[in-house]
């Protein structure tokens, strides 16, 4: 199997990917979904985390990527980063959404980027946001940021364009298209779901409303 087809898998086996388009969900971009992504539970399964974590590095290696450390964003991003910086033997750093209220009220946390090539890590990639966020961030603190790994995008072209926009390449492990395949053929999805899938990513801002 290839990696994104072992990264299906997993998250089919753990119910990852769910199908609800009767109790949609809202996104925190404001859109309805038939579907949701939830890799927040992979750290709770380690044979399935490892086949990510695995993964990324493959990418890594296929891609032949620059960095000199390795960055995820609070809070879904932090365990995939530091547990691929941990395998890799690479510096790990995490950015916060916001600034404490005290301390050193810094936003990157765990080294100084200064002149460093960071390669941003993150759980799921929706319109890209909070990741892109993540990288002006890192800009502004004078790192070099070119590349985010992600386990997964639901590949809006809207967030293709964002990504192109901040030059900044978007590696996933595994497509949407390729994890709603994958579902069809291990019958996990029920009649219709791709129909349904597929009017909401081509109008994703109006599907449900």
């Amino acid at each position: 199997m290839t990696y994104s087809e072992q990264v299906a898998q997993a998250l089919i086996d753990l119910r990852a990917f769910g199908y609800t388009p009767d109790q949609p969900i809202t996104f925190k971009s404001g859109i309805l979904s038939p579907v949701y992504i939830d890799n927040r539970i992979l750290p709770f399964h380690p044979f399935q985390w490892r086949t990510v974590i695995m993964a990324f590095a493959q990418l890594i290696a296929h891609e032949q990527l620059a960095y000199d450390a390795l960055a995820g964003i609070a809070t879904a991003g932090i365990p995939h980063s530091s547990a691929l910086a941990f395998h890799l033997q690479q510096p790990s750093l995490f950015i916060r959404k916001e600034a404490k209220g005290h301390g050193t009220q810094k936003r990157v946390e765990g080294g100084d980027v200064q002149g460093k090539h960071v390669l941003l890590v993150e759980d799921l990639v929706t319109m890209g946001g909070s990741s892109l966020d993540g990288v002006a961030v890192l800009r502004e603190e004078g790192a070099t940021v070119t590349d985010c790994l992600a386990i997964v995008t639901y590949g809006f072209e809207e967030t293709a364009q964002r990504f192109a926009d901040a030059n900044v390449r978007l590696h996933v492990l595994l497509t949407f298209d390729e994890l709603a395949r994958y579902a069809v053929q291990a019958r996990y999805l029920p009649e219709g779901a791709v129909e349904t899938i597929e009017a909401w990513r081509q109008n994703p801002h109006q599907w449900g409303r």
